[in-house]
Formats: structure tokens, sequence, C-alpha cells
């Protein structure tokens, strides 16, 4: 087993999780089988309890686990499923160590950090690394660690001294660290500043670790004379000095990567130079070049509260970017603020109303994603009721499907106080209830959470013509509330059809209105196994019907049913074959893809507090795409 460990200096934020992703990508292209391990100094044992606007969405795995955004950035990347012992956070190495002392696996002996706390952390590093993640029996041939946060604080110290002791036990041929900094360019001199990465290296020297390829983040390509002098103070070989400027996408990082030889030094330390093919990145390649050639603009509103950090719907952004590719337009997202919806934000804050209306009243879909608390719900239940009467396709995940039952039950069935007993324990028409299994007094892990089935009810609906007429699904689902079963038939009785089941028949998994362009509600959440070769069927869904493309996905039996709200682009099936010709390379396709003129582009923008703001800069991110981060 080879190990590559990515570590960051300087500042966070630089993109070692795209890094982390984009080198086991292109060493997946090599030929070589890869797992991934991130590492998070935090005491928490999870990333379950964690703000969304404090540290990112939570990612969830099939088996349950939730975990660090990057482990979706690893399963976007390299198309495999990571368990949940692949996040390693202080909590549990702390947890594993004191439940083997109260067993007495340590009797008679002082637990200390060393030995005790390292050697947990290589241990648990080798078992993990030998887990199959790719569908394949046996284990990886390379894992790629990454260590989150920056050289020097003091919470990832015992890591650092761990790993340094696992490069001795797994031998040099074994143990390959590239080290993730900034070279800033100050604009007053315009020069590349070369001090904060000497700085960090020799800090990470000075810890016992010696990097063996730096990648370097800045505005441009650096300069011949800036890696010399990095080289020569950082006693890495210039070859392996890596520039990671910005790029238009970050499908765009592997590619540099490739360009610079990063592979080649990175087989140089593991002696398997000769042995390994070069990478096999076309159609990589195509993706990133059609992605920065679409003009023709989709509009998605994303209805949320925890809009202020993007990253806290991260999944969902690089779910509607891989659908938005594969229909050959180019996304435009924008943040509504569920608060600036609600009627007190009138009275109390009219310029941000009226910015959140424009915005969402602009949107070719809506889509509300999942979340907690009470906290902007009355917003989301107007976006759905604005998406409903105006027969605009709209998408609601997890809190969204839950919000759509309930302004259904207020607005059509008459129910006014009709709520859930999250918002309103004591409300008389519940359609939404605490699920029987879940506890009210422990928080971390008890949701229902990981890969659960959802049966379809009838293969005459649009959610089941998406994911291609199957008897049922596999989905990932995070929720502790459920729709009211007892609320089912009366809902049913006036409209709504709930197409999609749990094996019992009574959980709700799927919600439609059947008179509607699109109109889905889902309790699982699809954007966190989509991938940019295979988009999610239902995120697919929502791009094409926003512009006009979803008479082409569906079979005849469903196009004639929607045909009363709208005719399908007729100029699709061209369009399409024409994309899909080019991502197989062809030369023909790539002369003829058009590039947009005579369309009209919008310029995205965020509704914060009634003004106009710019995307925040966010962990992980290279660059901004089609006015949002990719």
């Amino acid at each position: 087993m080879k190990y590559v460990l990515v570590t960051g200096g300087v500042v966070s934020g630089l993109g070692k999780g795209v890094t982390a992703s984009s080198i086991g990508l292109l060493l997946k292209a090599c030929g070589l089988r890869v797992t991934s391990i991130k590492i998070d100094p935090y005491l928490n044992t999870d990333a379950g309890t964690m703000s969304p606007v404090e540290h990112g969405e939570v990612f969830v795995l099939d088996d349950g686990g939730e975990v660090d955004l990057d482990l979706g950035n690893y399963e976007r990347f390299l198309e495999i499923k990571l368990t949940r012992d692949n996040n390693i956070t202080t909590g549990k190495i702390y947890q594993d160590v004191i439940n083997k002392e109260r067993k007495g696996d340590y009797l008679g002996k002082t637990v200390q950090v060393v030995p005790h706390i390292t050697d947990a952390i290589q241990d648990w590093i080798e078992r993990v690394a030998h887990i199959p993640v790719d569908g394949k029996s046996g284990p990886a041939d390379v894992c790629v660690i990454e260590l989150g946060g920056t050289i020097g604080d003091i919470e990832s110290m015992p890591f650092i001294e761990a790993l340094g002791q696992f490069s001795y036990r797994v031998g040099a041929d074994n143990f390959c660290l590239v080290h993730v900094s900034l070279v800033p360019v100050l604009n007053v001199v315009g020069e590349q500043k070369t001090k904060p990465t000497q700085h960090s290296v020799r800090g990470l020297r000075c810890l016992g670790l010696t990097p063996h390829v730096i990648a370097c983040r800045s505005t441009t390509p650096l300069e011949e004379n800036v890696k010399t002098k990095l080289s020569q103070f950082c006693h890495v070989q210039k070859d392996n000095i890596i520039t990671l400027y910005d790029v238009p996408n970050i499908w765009h990082i592997p590619l540099l990567l490739r360009d610079q030889k990063a592979h080649e030094a990175i087989f140089k330390v593991f002696n398997l130079q000769g042995l390994t093919r070069e990478p096999e990145l076309e159609k990589w390649t195509t993706m990133a070049e059609v992605c920065d050639m679409l003009h023709e603009p989709v509009r998605i509103a994303i209805v949320g509260k925890y809009t202020s950090l993007p990253d806290a719907y991260l999944s969902i952004q690089k779910a509607l970017v891989h659908a938005s590719v594969s229909r050959g337009k180019k996304l435009f997202v924008d943040w509504v603020p569920s608060g600036d919806l609600e009627h007190t934000t009138e009275k109390e804050n009219p310029d941000a109303y009226k910015a959140a209306w424009k915005l969402l009243k602009g949107a070719d879909g809506i889509l509300i994603p999942g979340g907690f608390g009470d906290r902007g719900v009355q917003g989301k239940i107007l976006a759905v009721k604005y998406a409903r009467q105006k027969r605009i396709p709209f998408l609601g995940i997890c809190l969204g499907m839950q919000v759509a039952v309930i302004e259904f039950a207020r607005s059509v069935l008459g129910l006014q106080d009709a709520n859930s007993t999250e918002f309103d324990p004591d409300t008389k028409n519940p359609c939404v209830i605490f699920m029987p299994e879940g506890s009210k007094t422990h928080m971390g892990g008890t949701m229902r959470l990981g890969s659960r089935r959802t049966y379809f009810q009838s293969t005459d609906c649009k959610s089941a013509k998406l994911y291609g007429n199957k008897r049922f699904v596999d989905e990932r689902h995070r929720h502790r509330y459920e729709v009211n079963p007892d609320m089912v038939a009366r809902l049913e009785n006036s409209g709504l059809s709930f197409t999609g089941k749990d094996e019992t028949g009574q959980r709700m998994e799927i919600v439609e209105l059947r008179n509607h362009p699109y109109f889905i509600g889902v309790q699982f959440h699809p954007e966190y196994k989509s991938r940019p070769a295979k988009p999610s069927a239902l995120l697919l869904g929502l791009i094409a019907a926003a512009c006009g493309q979803l008479d082409a996905l569906l079979p005849s039996s469903e196009r004639k049913r929607s045909a009363s709200y709208g005719a399908g682009n007729e100029m699709f099936g061209a369009a399409c074959g024409q994309l899909d010709a080019f991502l197989q390379g062809s030369p023909e396709a790539k002369r003829n893809v058009s590039n947009g003129a005579g369309h009209d582009v919008y310029n995205a923008k965020t509704c914060q507090n009634g003004g106009v703001i710019t995307n925040r800069p966010q962990d992980g991110v290279y660059s901004i795409f089609n006015g949002m981060h990719l």
C-alpha cells in the first residue's frame, strides 16, 4: 500500500480537498486503485452536530456516516463509496483509546498521547486504507490522506506526530507528502511572494515531516525564478514545485497536475517509474472544456436558511452543475434567504423582502433543500406556494418535501394550522411528525441515516421515469421527522400523489403533483450520489424542466400528459446529440458546439439583507464557475 499525505499551510481554504481529490483522480487515471481518508482534528466524534454555517454541509455516506464535505469531493472525483471510518476525528481516536483503557487493554500502563494516541491513529489509517471502496475485492493500491486544518494548529499536533511515525512504519518508498501552500501576489509590487510558503515548509520540517511535492496556490502560474527560489529554500526539487493557479472550474485541477507531471513526481518517490501507464483523462478533459463553453443560461433559486455560506449546500451545487452541463446549459444559482420572503421581513426590511422576491420570480426553477429548526420555514412555504401556483419547476429535498406537504394542506385542504411537530408540537393538524425510532435526548447519530430503499408505487409518474422505470431506488437519508401517515389518504384524495414509499409502505419518500410541469419532493438526499458523468435523476429533471427539455427525458406516455403545460424544446435532440458526441471526443462535434451567441447571459446575484453581494470564498474552492462556486 502506498500513501499520499496532503497537508496545508499559511491559510485555510486553499483547496486541500480538491487537490487531494485531483491527485487521487490522476493516480486512478494511471491505472491504480485509489481510496481516501480525511483527518479532521476537531474533538467532535463526527460532523453530524456541527452548524452548516460554521463548517459547511454534512455529507452522508451509504453506511449512515455523517462526515466532512471533502469526502463528497472524493466520492465525486473518484467514483467510490467511502465509509464512516474514512473520516478520522480527534473525538473518534480519543473515544477509541479511552474505551480500550476502560476495558483494561492498557492494564498497568499510563495512557499517553505518545505512544497510545499516535499508535491508534496509525492503526486506524492502516486498517481503513485496506477497505475496498470501488466495488472490487482486495485493497486499493494508493491511499490519499488529507490532513485538515493548517500546519501549526495546536489540535493537529498528535496527528502530525503520528504521521511522522507512520512514514517510518510503512517505509520511505511508500509515503509521499504533498504540501499545499499559498504564493500571494501583492498588488503594490505585483510580485509573487515566496516567504509564506518558506515559513510553512520550515514549520512542517520542524515537526518531523519533509514535503516531496509542493503545490502552490496562486492567481497565476509560478514564474521560473520563483520556482527556483522555493526549491532552494524548501529543499524540494524544482520539478516537484507545482502551480495550482486559478482556473474556470475545478475540473481543470487534475489536468493542471497532469500537465506539470505531478504523477511522475509521486511515482518517483514510490519507485513506480515505468510500472504505470500515462494518465488517461480524455473524457475528463472534454468535460472540463465543454463546461467552459456553455453560455445558454438556466437559473435556479435555492431557498434556504444557510445561504450566507453556500458551502452549506455544496453537494446540491455540485449536483446542479452536473445536471446543467449534461443538458448543455450554463448554471446560475440565486441564493434566496428564506426568511427574507416572509411578511415580517416586508415590514422590518422591505429592501431585503423585495430583493428576495425579485430573485425568486426571476428563476427558471426553485429548489428548497434540507434544514433544521423553524427559522425561515414560513418563507419556504411561501416559495412552495409560488412554485405550485405559478407552475414553476420545483424540487423539495428532505425539509423541502415536508414544507411542500404543509403548504398543500394549508392551501388546498384549508387546514390553516397544518404544521410539523418540529415547529409546533401542539398543532391540531400535524402533517409532519417525529419518527418513533428517533431520540429526543441525544442528537448525534440518532437520525434516520444512510442508504435506504424507496419503492415506486407506480411507473406512471415523473420520478419513476427519471430513474429509468426501476421498481425501487436506493438513496441516502438524513432526517428525524416524516410525513404523518394518518394524513396521507386525505392529502392524496385532494390531488397530492405519494409515488414513493419505504418497504413498509408507511413512510412517505416521494411526493408529486401530477398536473404540474415539475413538482417533486423527496425525503432523501439525491444530491449525495450525483457524479459528473452520472447526474442525479431528480436534479437532472429539475434542470430539464427549467429549460424546457423535460419532455425529451420522459418516455412518450408521460410526454403526452406533459403536453398540456408546454411543448419541449424541439431542438434539444440535436443539441443533446451534439453534446454527447463532444463528450465522446468527436472532432466534428467540437467544431459545431454553439458558443451561445444570440442568447441573453445573466449575471448571478446573491440576495442577502436586501443587497446584492458576491459569493464568499469557501474552503476547497479554486474558482467561481458560472456565477457560483463549483
